[in-house]
């Protein structure tokens, strides 16, 4: 049996086409057609600004590939699992697990004793993802202003 190439690796210029398109994506599940209103040139153009040009050392970007396919991007600021999210065709594959183990695996490198995420309220999926791989709830919510409305989200930490 033949398998795929399945990785995790440093975001490099060019995957911000991809990430963009996944985030874009994310987003439409969440938001719905709202997403659609969202200007995906600024989206891709600040994923290539964080790649090239990140504000200090310690934010990165990653990306998880199937082969040479971008199919998930997680990034972090210093402590703090800014974004994680893998395409809906994609998901349950193990990507997800490789961008937070990299994630975690940075953040430790960095000397982080401790982990912080984000996940909108109602999203039993990544609340599950989140979880199940040693977060708990950090009893902070946070609003954010959406296109359509407040969206809240919920803080999730570890120890490291």
């Amino acid at each position: 049996m033949i398998h795929a190439d399945v990785s995790a690796r440093p975001a490099v210029p060019g995957d911000e086409d991809a990430i963009a398109a996944i985030q874009l994506a994310a987003w439409r599940a969440w938001m719905g057609e709202a997403a659609d209103a969202l200007p995906a040139d600024q989206v891709r153009a600040q994923w290539a600004a964080a790649i090239v040009a990140p504000p200090s050392r310690d934010h990165r970007v990653f990306v998880a590939c199937d082969g040479p396919r971008v199919v998930g991007f997680a990034a972090i600021t210093p402590g703090e699992i800014m974004a994680l999210e893998v395409a809906p065709e994609h998901r349950r594959a193990g990507h997800g697990s490789r961008l937070l183990s990299a994630c975690i695996d940075t953040l430790r490198l960095q000397g982080r004793e401790d982990v912080r995420a984000w996940s909108l309220e109602g999203d039993d999926a990544r609340r599950a993802f989140l979880t199940s791989a040693g977060l708990a709830e950090g009893g902070l919510r946070r609003t954010l202003e959406g296109p359509d409305g407040d969206l809240v989200e919920l803080m999730y930490r570890a120890a490291l």
